[in-house]
């Protein structure tokens, strides 16, 4: 049964002109659908009992064993279980079963017949004209969300059984702007609602928690989902076949990705997730999991400025998203934790100050030998940090990102507590003459000299924006250590 606009029970819809129960895709037989009697009050936009947006021009969702389209072994393009396009076994090109052009066990050139799909679907077109928006952004919104548009947010609020103010809450925090009462939530919003106040009712997360978990899932898939559309799809959606558009191939494209998609993303979050959760469990104390001693780096391209104005704009995000991979890729590889990019620049963080070092260097070893990128500059400072919601603050933050910006070109600053853990852990001598020290005794004793790998300068002490005067020191390698 629908909600109306003041969330009261209304019963289903009445069918529109024409022939009552004919599918839109149907191109068969012109009888009547048979509704089935248990669901007849499914009015248009609930979920059909296969397709994720399955459903029939009269709004009733139609048995499986009836004579329309879209039947689980009919087949015309476009046609569901339910009599819509998207559905898992209906007659569509993507499904699984159905035996029409593009079925996953059909012809594997047929989800590239993006024309003949889009003539199908061009008939739902109508159902849409009153809206105002592009009929096709409106079918992939359906395909991707799984529903078609049936609540108000007050209505979505009241299924839920949260208070309109609380999903207000919940709804910014995920980053969606407010709608006012238009009728453009689905099934799944209300899910996601009930979901989260059930979490604050069981008492296993705050109201404040709850919004943070909100917001910071929503600003990392946000982000996620605009490079999957700028990046990914933008070049996959050229079209395969000369006059065909590329509106014509985002449709099958996006209907054959998306389940894909969701479970990679789904797993790697579950890695990220488990690994994030070994780095806590090993910190060993409830203050040392928010407040820990890290190194955090900075690495930033010098002169990016005045690149931005001598390059094409195409040229400069290929610099970019080179940049970005090439680091992503470093900090990954030696046990780094990539907090953000910002186009020219990086920040990571590692448990360990030889990890930290390591990576700086490598970064400015990888980019002095691509004759396409500028120059590099690394600034590491070691120290208690902050971290919350993916993100690390605090004032060794601030003195990495001001130690980048005194650096030399091609060259890695650390500070002060940074050279002493280096120190500390072996990973590099205070000075050369204690290095030398060092190796006489070993060798005088016959054993193998101390494995030294970095070398640290002292450089003068001068000040720095906010943070007073530090003594920067410069990180090299040491003579005969190779990367």
């Amino acid at each position: 049964m629908t909600v109306d606009d003041t969330g009261s029970g209304t019963g289903a819809h009445p069918a529109p002109d024409g022939e009552p129960g004919r599918t839109a895709g149907s191109v068969t037989d012109p009888a009547p659908a048979r509704v089935d009697t248990h669901d007849a009050d499914d009015t248009s936009g609930a979920q059909g009992p296969h397709g994720a947006n399955g459903r029939g021009d009269a709004g009733a969702r139609v048995d499986t064993n009836g004579d329309t389209a879209g039947e689980k072994t009919g087949g015309t393009a476009g046609g569901t279980a339910s009599g819509t396009t998207g559905g898992k076994t209906g007659g569509t090109a993507g499904e699984k079963t159905g035996g029409t052009t593009g079925g996953k066990t059909g012809e594997t050139t047929g989800w590239m017949d993006g024309r003949s799909r889009l003539d199908a679907q061009n008939r739902m077109d109508e159902q849409f004209a009153d809206s105002g928006e592009d009929p096709l952004a409106l079918r992939l919104e359906t395909l991707i969300l799984g529903a078609e548009r049936r609540y108000t947010p007050f209505q979505a609020a009241r299924s839920a059984g949260v208070s309109m103010e609380l999903a207000s809450r919940f709804w910014r925090a995920m980053g969606f702007a407010d709608i006012g009462q238009a009728k453009a939530l689905t099934e799944a919003d209300v899910l996601a609602l009930r979901r989260l106040a059930g979490l604050v009712e069981a008492g296993l997360l705050s109201e404040a928690m709850a919004v943070q978990v909100a917001r910071s899932t929503g600003q990392t898939t946000a982000r996620l989902a605009e490079w999957q559309i700028d990046s990914f799809l933008e070049g996959l959606t050229e079209p395969p076949e000369p006059g065909m558009t590329r509106t014509e191939v985002t449709y099958p494209l996006i209907e054959l990705l998306l389940p894909e998609l969701e479970e990679f993303i789904v797993y790697v979050w579950r890695r990220q997730l488990a690994a994030a959760t070994g780095r806590v469990v090993q910190a060993g104390d409830d203050e040392e999991m928010v407040d820990r001693r890290l190194a955090v780096g900075f690495a930033d391209l010098v002169g990016f400025t005045r690149l931005t104005r001598r390059m094409e704009e195409e040229e400069l995000g290929e610099l970019v998203e080179a940049f970005e991979t090439t680091a992503a890729d470093l900090v990954a590889a030696h046990g780094g934790r990539l907090i953000k990019t910002l186009g020219d620049e990086v920040l990571y963080s590692a448990d360990d100050a030889g990890v930290a070092a390591e990576i700086a260097l490598r970064l400015i070893e990888t980019m002095a030998n691509d004759e396409t990128m500028p120059e590099l500059r690394v600034g590491i400072a070691f120290g208690t940090v902050t971290t919350r919601m993916g993100d690390v603050f605090g004032t060794t933050v601030n003195l990495a990102s001001r130690l980048t910006s005194i650096a030399p070109r091609d060259a890695v600053l650390v500070d002060g507590a940074f050279a002493e853990e280096l120190i500390r852990t072996g990973d590099a001598p205070a000075s050369e003459a204690e290095a030398a020290e060092a190796a006489a005794a070993a060798e005088k004793e016959g054993e193998e000299p101390p494995d030294y790998h970095f070398a640290l300068q002292p450089m003068w002490q001068r000040p720095v924006r906010g943070l007073g005067v530090v003594e920067p020191w410069l990180l090299a390698r040491r003579d005969g250590d190779q990367p």
